[in-house]
């Protein structure tokens, strides 16, 4: 990390990291006197301002970088963010099989507020969405644009600044789920101090994507970066926006939304659609689109279709967010809106599917062989069938039955495992050798291992919450002759029992294969014979690099 930095650089990262330890320790003596929990998370952020502080230190005197780096794309962000990404997917899978066992053996828990479902749910989904999902994200894009745009990031700082801010702010909302100091809305929201962080680290997140855009030396912008950057874009705004409120006290962590009733549920669901829309759609279609053509070796079968589909699903998605508010008090109308954009978005959604799938055309004995790119390719057809079904699933009298329901859990999962987890885990496997300068992965067969534990892992889980979900949507509203309802809940939560069970062994499949993927991953970057020189992919930065290499 230090090595790559100029001297000035180095000194800028020392004062970042002084003035974060002394927010942490005013946080930590401020929050502690009120007895409030934010006094934790002001140790936290000491405690990591001065672990990431002593390694800048222990780096200080090492001769600094000459002008020749700049030759060549600057990758160490990139390394670290795929090492970061991979425990991030061990530790939230690992919480979210916990969670699924807790649900089928309730038992199982511990006599602690921190192990309740309400604490540990978030903690699975922050850890795999952000902490994963983010880090692959971040990673992937510094790579991508620096060899879309055939220049190298402007500094070596402001990624470092991206990459390790943007974890103390997954390390701020994970710890502040356990202690039980989120917002209380759908999607747990971190505190306010921490969404305030979050910002900062964003805006210079989109500053360095758009400054090393501007020194491109390729007067093409490859379709991947609109993808980035519309992520980059639309989820800063749906972050500021969802999370307006008003601290009681610049001392403790609880706040108010300035949205309440029916306005703080549509701006809910306004975000909680579009992150899923712009964090994990459209950067993992960023994703999708340059790594599985590099892959297959072959170009995208359409450049129009993917622009079309980049608009498409940019204007579609923005109003799709009410379909998940049917049947409440929100207005009929916007109810209508919402369905009516969620059908039209199957569109753009297949358009995005099928442009990948097409582009294998002449390379399908290519995805008999190579695993790697298998994943990338079963990514693409999960992204087909799960966006049709949410589109069905938005349907009014579809929804009557599906929502509230497991089905939804099958939905979302579908979707979370089959096509955002595939396409990372594909992308990562695609990097890691090009990155490390080695010729392959440390092992293919475990590559292999990895991808039908993946895929069968999904299929078990998924298939598990269809029945379940169908079978709760049944049972509730089926009514005996005499006008009441036939079953209990209870009697519902018995009849799903099964299907937990099922579900809990379906996520095992996953995280197993993903501790298979650590595996492989960190053999491969501790093989110690690197690939000859000549036979680097994209290691230089030389002067008649190809458009779009």
């Amino acid at each position: 990390m230090v090595s790559g930095l100029t001297i000035g650089e180095r000194q800028g990262a020392i004062v970042i990291l002084v003035l974060l330890a002394v927010i942490g320790t005013i946080m930590a003596a401020a929050a502690g006197r009120t007895g409030d929990p934010m006094s934790v998370h002001g140790f936290i952020v000491l405690l990591f301002s001065l672990a990431v502080l002593a390694v800048v230190f222990w780096g200080y005197y090492t001769p600094a970088p000459d002008e020749g780096r700049l030759k060549s794309y600057y990758d160490d962000p990139s390394k670290a963010g795929i090492i970061i990404a991979m425990i991030w997917a061990v530790i939230g899978m690992f919480v979210g099989d916990w969670v699924a066992w807790l649900l089928a053996y309730p038992d199982l828990t511990f006599d602690a507020a921190w192990s309740s479902f309400g604490r540990l749910r978030p903690v699975h989904t922050t850890g795999v969405i952000f902490g994963f999902g983010g880090n692959a994200l971040i990673a992937t894009s510094f790579h991508v644009m620096q060899r879309t745009s055939r220049a190298r990031m402007p500094d070596q700082l402001s990624p470092w600044f991206v990459l390790v801010g943007y974890n103390l702010f997954c390390i701020l909302a994970v710890s502040g789920y356990l202690l039980g100091i989120t917002q209380s809305r759908e999607y747990a929201e971190p505190e306010w101090y921490a969404d305030i962080w979050l910002v900062i680290v964003w805006v210079t997140y989109l500053v360095l994507y758009l400054r090393t855009l501007a020194r491109r030396k390729e007067p093409h912008i490859y379709v991947a970066n609109w993808y980035y950057l519309a992520f980059i874009l639309v989820v800063a705004m749906l972050h500021i926006v969802n999370n307006l409120a008003v601290p009681v006290s610049y001392a403790g962590a609880k706040s108010y939304s300035l949205f309440s009733g029916v306005q703080d549920a549509m701006t809910e669901w306004w975000y909680g659609h579009n992150a899923v829309a712009f964090f994990l759609t459209a950067g993992f279609l960023a994703m999708l689109y340059y790594y599985l053509p590099k892959r297959a070796e072959r170009p995208i079968y359409s450049y129009r279709m993917s622009i079309v589909g980049f608009w498409g699903i940019t204007f579609f998605y923005m109003w799709a967010g009410s379909h998940h508010l049917h049947y409440t008090a929100l207005p009929q109308w916007v109810q209508t809106l919402g369905m009516s954009f969620s059908a039209m978005l199957l569109i753009p959604s297949w358009i995005a599917a099928a442009n990948a799938l097409l582009t294998l055309n002449g390379a399908w004995h290519k995805v008999r062989d190579d695993a790697t790119l298998r994943f990338m390719m079963m990514a693409a057809v999960f992204y087909g069938l799960t966006t049709f079904e949410g589109s069905f699933m938005a349907i009014r009298p579809v929804n009557s039955l599906s929502h509230y329901t497991d089905w939804t859990i099958g939905h979302v999962h579908a979707g979370a495992l089959g096509w955002v987890a595939l396409i990372t885990f594909g992308s990562i496997y695609a990097l890691v050798p090009w990155l490390w300068k080695r010729e392959r992965m440390y092992s293919l067969k475990l590559v292999e291992a990895h991808f039908w534990l993946a895929l069968a892992g999904t299929l078990v889980y998924v298939f598990a919450m269809w029945n379940s979900g169908v079978i709760q949507g049944l049972m509730w509203r089926t009514y005996n002759e005499s006008g009441t309802l036939a079953y209990s809940f209870v009697d519902s939560m018995i009849a799903m029992h099964p299907y937990y069970i099922t579900r809990a062994i379906g996520g095992l499949l996953f995280l197993a294969g993903a501790l298979i993927g650590c595996y492989n991953i960190w053999m491969t970057i501790r093989r110690p014979a690197p690939v000859a020189e000549s036979a680097r992919w994209d290691a230089p930065l030389p002067a008649a690099l190809q458009p779009a290499e």
